[in-house]
């Protein structure tokens, strides 16, 4: 087994890419603050695991079907899509007056980040191409213990990484204006929308 601080920088060169979670995750810190984002990401991480299982099991064959890649484009597209347009509209919500903040609870943050990297083919390209490679490379030569340590240090580089973006994004409140924010946000929600219509496209080659 290679070293751990492999699988461990593997992990944080995977998440620190801003792609359609990331965008969203920061938006969530800028907007409702660390513990929320944090677990937004915890959310995201979930779905990373379930993925390694299936993968690791052998049901990644069916999630990489042509039918099931099609679903999935679909539904990132629609997520990214409400999500990027809600963020749009929801901009003056944005305020450093805690009497102005929504009031979101933890759970739905979590969820949010759940269903936010399942439905995202990105996170699922991913697990069936490296993590599905690392398995195969090792062959036999990797054992169960082995496998589960390998895997809990790329979540760890993971992890530290949405921790890291969601305290400097959740830290902006603190340190810019509210005008400055929401223009922070507003840039992550286009680049939410930008991404949902990538998803958009690739449905539609898959389709047409």
């Amino acid at each position: 087994m290679n070293s751990l601080s492999t699988y461990f920088l593997l992990g944080i060169s995977l998440a620190a890419p801003i792609g359609p979670v990331k965008a969203t995750l920061l938006n969530t810190g800028i907007k409702n603050g660390f513990f929320h984002a944090w677990f937004f990401g915890l959310g995201a991480i979930v779905t990373d695991i379930i993925y390694m299982l299936m993968v690791y099991f052998g049901v990644g064959q069916f999630i990489d079907s042509p039918y099931m890649r099609i679903f999935l484009w679909c539904f990132g597209f629609f997520v990214l899509m409400y999500t990027g347009i809600e963020n749009l509209l929801t901009l003056n919500n944005i305020s450093m007056d805690p009497k102005f903040r929504k009031v979101v609870r933890f759970r739905h943050s979590m969820l949010a980040g759940l269903l936010m990297a399942f439905l995202n083919p990105l996170t699922i390209l991913f697990w069936l191409g490296i993590y599905g490679s690392i398995l195969v490379s090792g062959g036999s030569e990797i054992s169960g213990i082995e496998t589960i340590i390998i895997s809990l240090a790329i979540l760890v580089g993971i992890g530290l990484v949405d921790f890291i973006m969601a305290f400097l994004s959740s830290s902006s409140r603190n340190l810019l204006s509210t005008p400055l924010l929401k223009a922070i946000s507003f840039i992550s929600s286009l680049c939410m929308i930008g991404f949902g219509i990538y998803f958009g496209i690739q449905a539609f080659k898959a389709l047409f």
